[in-house]
């Protein structure tokens, strides 16, 4: 895309680096909490709102240190898309109008069968760093 508009020779395109040293600053903006773009809230509860999620947060990030430990790029490559924020978002538990949007995006019929769904993958992603050595993962 930005090639695209590069062809323009009356654009302003910049990349964020750019705009900063190009522009001064206006203000000064303080976020003392995590916010996002996501349900009504506009903060990480789409994604960390339930038990499931915290469980699986937890346990994906207990493997954090063995699996980089590893220096298995493959396997480090899988640890990361394993936390992809759409998995925690397909677990989200939330009714009304945030649940409507959460179904229409969700592969799976209930967040409790993405929840595990997910731990299962979980558990032979352990199952597999296991039996490569790389990983001892403590239960």
């Amino acid at each position: 895309m930005p090639h695209e508009i590069l062809k323009h020779e009356d654009n302003d395109f910049v990349t964020p680096s750019e705009a900063v040293k190009k522009y001064d600053a206006v203000a000064e903006l303080d976020f003392p909490h995590f916010v996002s773009w996501a349900d009504i809230e506009r903060d990480l509860s789409a994604w960390l709102g339930n038990k499931m999620q915290q469980e699986a947060i937890k346990e994906i990030y207990h493997l954090e240190t063995s699996v980089k430990l590893s220096k298995n790029p493959e396997l480090i490559d899988e640890w990361r898309k394993l936390q992809t924020s759409d998995h925690f978002y397909y677990m989200c538990t939330k009714w009304f109008n945030d649940g409507d949007v959460h179904k229409y995006f969700n592969p799976y019929d209930s967040p409790y069968e993405a929840f595990i769904a997910y731990m299962n993958i979980l558990n032979d992603f352990s199952i597999k760093a296991n039996k490569l050595g790389e990983v001892k993962i403590s239960e």
